[in-house]
């Protein structure tokens, strides 16, 4: 991270902004960090350390509660963040397939980014949609009922989306598996 590139400037003014707001409130670390993930994409130590000395937290308090929460990433992370449930009911339900097809085609291991920074997958233990298994979220996006047939699919909407600069987020994946949500009553 050079301090000197232009773009890195304006992270930390924003980072600054979300300070000011916040103050030296150590209780408000978490909403911080939240912050300072989303300016940055991830917390690097020199964010940890910035953070720490401007809210005079020990920087190994705030490295402690980044390290703790698995939502906060010291690592880039790709623009889609894939997580496969391996909970019970998902697992039960072939999650595991699901999580070696996609690691598999995008040549990725457990936590890894692809090299164009496009994908990152990630298993996690329960996103409480137990119903839907097995379930995989893409950043916000919960896909359930989902095949390991369904990993190809999956993995092309977001290339489409990301080629075609996410203009059709409407489009859905469509075929067996695939857990499409119900229209809302009158629509």
């Amino acid at each position: 991270m050079s301090w000197q590139d232009p773009e890195t400037k304006e992270k930390f003014r924003r980072l600054d902004q979300v300070l000011d707001i916040y103050g030296r409130d150590s209780e408000q670390l978490i909403r911080v960090l939240q912050q300072a993930q989303e300016i940055f994409g991830y917390l690097p130590e020199e964010v940890q350390a910035y953070i720490s000395h401007k809210m005079d937290i020990p920087v190994s308090t705030v490295n402690g509660v980044v390290t703790f929460y698995a939502l906060f990433s010291t690592q880039p992370r790709g623009k889609y963040n894939i997580n496969v449930c391996l909970g019970t009911a998902c697992y039960v339900q072939g999650a595991q397939q699901i999580y070696d097809g996609l690691r598999e085609q995008l040549g990725i291991k457990e936590g890894d980014t692809t090299p164009d920074m496009l994908f990152t997958v990630r298993s996690s233990r329960c996103v409480g949609a137990c119903g839907l298994a097995p379930v995989v979220t893409v950043n916000e996006e919960v896909h359930g009922k989902l095949s390991p047939r369904d990993v190809a699919k999956l993995i092309k909407k977001y290339q489409k989306k990301q080629a075609a600069g996410e203009k059709h987020e409407d489009q859905e994946l469509a075929g067996p598996g695939t857990y499409q949500a119900p229209s809302p009553a009158g629509s």
